[in-house]
C-alpha cells in the first residue's frame, strides 16, 4: 500500500473515516475474478471473523460464519463443556444446508415460538417419529392462535421439499416456481436433513464453506491470559478448534507474553495462535517474538467499548493496522484488524492497510444467529441486546465464582457498555446477508484497486486522506426532502 501524498499522509494518525481508496486499472472481467482467501492460514474463503463476544458468537453464529466462508471465535467466558458441545455440533453440521428446526405434531404453539427465531429461515418442520416431514410452520401460521394449540393443527401440509445434493441453481428455481422462501432438504430415505433458503442458494454460489483438512466446518475459540491458559489450550486442541485466540484488552504486557509462550509449548504448531490486542509496532513485535502466529490489532474502536473515553488510550484504526501489519510482515507474520467495522469499506480499508482478516462484532449482533433471545420494543420492533466484553455486565459474568467483595472491587474496572439494543433490520436478519454485503463490497474494492488477491490488494492499494466533507459526500444522501 502507498499513500497518495506520502510525505504528508505518513505523518498523520488516521481512522478509516479519514481515508479513501484511489481507483486504478483492473484487467479482469468481473468482481468474481477475485479471490478473498486470507493469506495467514488455509480453510476460509474470505477474511471476515465474528468477534469473540458473548453477545455475538455462539453455536449458531459460528456455524453460519463457517458455512459462508468465514470464521467464528467462541468467547473466552464459555466453559469448556459448552465449547466442546458447540464444536462437536459444528463439526457434525452439513457444510451446505442450515440446521433444521423441528417439532413433533403434539408440541404446542408455545414450543414453536420458543425456537422459530433461533434461525433466520423462519421455518419449523413438523416431523413424525422417523424424522419424516409431515408439515411446516412459519410465522404466518402462528398468528391469532391459542398458545397450547398443537403443531398438527397449525401446520401447512403443502410440502415443498428438496433432495440432498440438488444444485443451488435448481434449488433456487424450484423454490421460485413454488413461491416459497425456504424448503426442507431430505436425505435418500426421506428424512429431514437440513433447510435451504432461496437467498442462501444464491449465496452458496458466491461463498464456499470454510473447511478444516478433515472437511468439517471451522471454528476457533478464545482464551484469557490466566495461569490456566496452557491447560485450557491443550483441551481446546483435543476438542478440535481450528485456531486459538489469546485475548485481552491490553495485549502488550508481561502476562500476555508469558501466556503466549506457555500456550505455544502446548500447541506446538498444530493450530495457529492469534494474540492481542495491540496498536503499536513494538507491541506487535513483542507478541510475535513470544510465539504468536497472528496479532490482533486495535484498542478502543469497538461500538461497545469505552476504553478511549475512560483512559484516553488507543489509536485511530487505519494507522493502527498499517503500522502493526508492516511490523508483522517484516517478521513473516500477519495481523487481524479488530473492531470499528460499520460498512464494507471498513473491511476493504483494513485489508489495504495490511490485515489478513477483519473481526466484526456489533454489526453481526443484530441477527438471528447471534446468541440471546429476540426481544420486542413497545413499537413492535425486534432487537437483541449487545454489550462490551470489558463492561460491568461481562465482568460480573466472568467473576461469578469469586467472593462478593472481590467481585465488587473488579466491578469498578470496566471499559464497555453493559447493554445496548441492536435492532434486527429488514433484509439483514441473517449473518449470511451481512457477510454477502461485506464480501461483494470488498470484491468490488479489489477491482477498483486492480487486484485479484488479498496480498495483491495490499500491494496495489493507493490510499488518500480526505476531509470530513469528503467522507460525507460519499455517503448516501439522495433522500428527497419536502
Amino acid at each position: 500500500m502507498r499513500f497518495l501524498h506520502p510525505a504528508h499522509d505518513e505523518e498523520l494518525e488516521l481512522s478509516n473515516d479519514d481515508v479513501f481508496l484511489n481507483p486504478g486499472y483492473f484487467d479482469g472481467s468481473s468482481r468474481l475474478d477475485t479471490n478473498l482467501a486470507p493469506p495467514d492460514f488455509p480453510g476460509s474463503a474470505h477474511p471476515i471473523v465474528s468477534a469473540n463476544m458473548n453477545a455475538v458468537t455462539g453455536k449458531r453464529m459460528a456455524e453460519t460464519m463457517a458455512r459462508f466462508g468465514g470464521l467464528g471465535v467462541l468467547p473466552q467466558d464459555m466453559d469448556l463443556e459448552t465449547v466442546a458441545r458447540i464444536v462437536k455440533f459444528i463439526h457434525a453440521a452439513d457444510p451446505r444446508y442450515d440446521t433444521p428446526l423441528a417439532v413433533s405434531p403434539r408440541e404446542s404453539l408455545r414450543d414453536v415460538q420458543g425456537i422459530i427465531r433461533k434461525r433466520s429461515h423462519d421455518l419449523v418442520v413438523v416431523i413424525d417419529e422417523e424424522r419424516r416431514p409431515i408439515g411446516i410452520l412459519t410465522h404466518a401460521d402462528l398468528r391469532d392462535r391459542d398458545q397450547y394449540t398443537p403443531a398438527r393443527l397449525l401446520m401447512s401440509q403443502r410440502l415443498i421439499t428438496l433432495p440432498v445434493g440438488i444444485s443451488n441453481r435448481e434449488a433456487f428455481l424450484q423454490m421460485e416456481e413454488h413461491r416459497v422462501s425456504a424448503a426442507p432438504v431430505l436425505d435418500e430415505s426421506g428424512r429431514l436433513h437440513g433447510v435451504i433458503t432461496r437467498d442462501d442458494a444464491v449465496r452458496l454460489e458466491l461463498l464456499r464453506p470454510a473447511l478444516s483438512p478433515k472437511g468439517e466446518l471451522m471454528v476457533a475459540a478464545a482464551l484469557g491470559i490466566s495461569a490456566q491458559a496452557p491447560e485450557l489450550a491443550g483441551k481446546l486442541l483435543d476438542i478440535g478448534v481450528s485456531a486459538i485466540v489469546l485475548d485481552t484488552a491490553h495485549g502488550h504486557q508481561r502476562r500476555m507474553l508469558e501466556a503466549i509462550r506457555a500456550v505455544k509449548a502446548v500447541v506446538n504448531g498444530k493450530v495457529p495462535i492469534v494474540a492481542g490486542n495491540v496498536c503499536t509496532a513494538e507491541g506487535t513485535r513483542a507478541l510475535i517474538e513470544a510465539g504468536a502466529d497472528v496479532v490482533k490489532v486495535n484498542v478502543g474502536p469497538g461500538a461497545m467499548c469505552t476504553t478511549r473515553m475512560q483512559t484516553g488510550t488507543g489509536r485511530p484504526t487505519f494507522t493502527s493496522v498499517l503500522v502493526c501489519a508492516r511490523e508483522a510482515r517484516a517478521l513473516g507474520k500477519h495481523v487481524w484488524a479488530d473492531g470499528g467495522v460499520k460498512h464494507p469499506r471498513d473491511v476493504a480499508l483494513y485489508l489495504a492497510a495490511g490485515a489478513s482478516r477483519v473481526m466484526i462484532g456489533t454489526a453481526l449482533a443484530g441477527t438471528y444467529e447471534s446468541p440471546g433471545d429476540v426481544k420486542e420494543d413497545r413499537d413492535g420492533l425486534l432487537y437483541k441486546e449487545n454489550y462490551g466484553m470489558a463492561s460491568g455486565r461481562a465482568v460480573s459474568d466472568r467473576t461469578a465464582d469469586h467472593d462478593p467483595f472481590e467481585r465488587a472491587k473488579k466491578g469498578f474496572f470496566r471499559e464497555g457498555i453493559s447493554t445496548s439494543r441492536i435492532y434486527i433490520r429488514e433484509g439483514q436478519e441473517s449473518a449470511a446477508a451481512i457477510l454477502v454485503e461485506m464480501i461483494t463490497g470488498v470484491q468490488s474494492a479489489f477491482t477498483y484497486a486492480g487486484a485479484r488477491t488479498v496480498t495483491e490488494f495490499h500491494e496495489r492499494a493507493v490510499v488518500g486522506v480526505q476531509t470530513p466533507a469528503g467522507y460525507g459526500e460519499g455517503t448516501p444522501h439522495g433522500t428527497i426532502r419536502r
